[in-house]
């Protein structure tokens, strides 16, 4: 199959629709069920490039959480631990694979952001991680294949319409890449650099100590952004972005929208937020809706006499301001990685007040020494990478 119809574009207006291979090769992927849409496709096949590399990079399974073409979350297999399954809300669930665990991970760094998500996985899908998405609300995934028995968990969801693509794991496109706006044709080559740990050789402040563990999630990080809508900037704990701000005109905008999710992600870790009694059958979505409005400024929107009722079986006490910053000064280690120079130290500022250590970015500001000065005010190391990772 060399091209497959689509109902129609981005919108139900843009017709006729169509993805196709013009270099008469045969399009690499294969629906198994459901009928994916034009943004379907292009946040799964973004989603899988991010995830193959996240395996490259790293040796780990790897998933991503897409929406609107910019992932929401970004993960590598690793362990959950009795809190995080508990936010995550998979503590029912039992033991989970290493894939299952990325894509927990992934989905629930921003529930609220994966709502309706594309799926990317770099492995084969299980069982464990089959169960773990049929739950959530997702429009589809992709995968390089699918156990017989996840198949059949993954076809139940949406009344047998869900969407499953399969795709080669083996298909490597075009050096060249085209794209057209307006009618006119734009030709790029690909972004095929690779992010490894020499991208972070280049240690520019005072603290020159960059772990392991920092250095896997600073090359996560930047995996991310390959992947991200400019501009934009991750934070990665962990083995998983709990950040991501992405498409905006100001880096500043960029790292405090990041910043404010990574904190929505602590926060949610905290003795109040655990502690809240929801009512039973409560939705799901409702359910993460009253917590990020709770850890927000409008938390009466949900404590208000009359409102509170319908969600809680104990009105909670309100989380102060004071209390939030406390608990966030817990957040310690955080690797942060931009997809261009900061133009300015205030970016480390906010940075550091969601607990960033490690900072990986291209350098080449004409500020970049008051960008150092701030990072060794804060002690944090940063490492200037020379490579910018802009993705449109």
């Amino acid at each position: 199959m060399k091209e497959l119809e689509l109902k129609y574009g981005c919108n139900p207006n843009q017709k006729p629709s169509k993805i196709c291979m013009t270099d008469g090769r045969e399009l690499p992927i294969k629906v198994l069920c459901g009928k994916p849409g034009y943004i379907n496709f292009l946040d799964a096949f973004n989603g899988w490039q991010l995830v193959k590399e996240l395996k490259e990079a790293t040796g780990l399974p790897a998933a991503t959480s897409f929406k609107h073409v910019s992932p929401a979350g970004a993960a590598v297999g690793l362990p959950l631990d009795e809190t995080l399954a508990k936010i995550y809300w998979v503590d029912d669930l039992g033991e989970l694979s290493p894939l299952a665990c990325a894509y927990a991970r992934a989905r629930g760094a921003d529930r609220m952001s994966s709502f309706g998500d594309f799926i990317s996985l770099s492995d084969v899908c299980d069982v464990s991680t089959a169960k773990l998405i049929k739950r959530e609300v997702s429009d589809g995934v992709i995968a390089p294949g699918y156990e017989p028995e996840a198949l059949e968990i993954l076809k139940q969801k949406k009344k047998g319409n869900y969407n499953i693509i399969e795709i080669d794991p083996n298909y490597k496109p075009a050096p060249v890449e085209h794209k057209e706006v307006f009618g006119i044709t734009f030709e790029q080559g690909r972004n095929e650099l690779a992010i490894n740990e020499e991208l972070l050789s280049n240690v520019v402040t005072e603290n020159k100590d960059i772990p392991d563990a920092a250095k896997r999630d600073l090359m996560i990080s930047l995996i991310t952004l390959k992947y991200t809508q400019s501009n934009s900037v991750c934070y990665v704990k962990d083995g998983q972005a709990i950040g991501i701000g992405a498409g905006q005109q100001s880096r500043i905008h960029c790292t405090r929208l990041a910043g404010q999710k990574a904190d929505n992600w602590f926060l949610r870790q905290s003795p109040k937020v655990l502690g809240l009694q929801f009512i039973d059958k409560i939705g799901r979505a409702d359910r993460d809706n009253a917590i990020d409005l709770y850890i927000g400024e409008d938390y009466m929107d949900v404590l208000a006499d009359g409102e509170w009722e319908k969600i809680f079986k104990v009105k909670p006490e309100v989380f102060t301001r004071e209390e939030k910053r406390a608990w966030l000064d817990k957040m310690t280690d955080v690797a942060l990685g931009s997809d261009a120079f900061f133009p300015f130290g205030d970016n480390i500022e906010r940075a550091h007040k969601s607990g960033v250590k490690y900072i990986a970015q291209p350098g080449g500001s004409v500020r970049d020494d008051n960008v150092i000065e701030t990072c060794n005010k804060h002690h944090m190391a940063m490492a200037f990478t020379g490579i910018r990772l802009f993705h449109h």
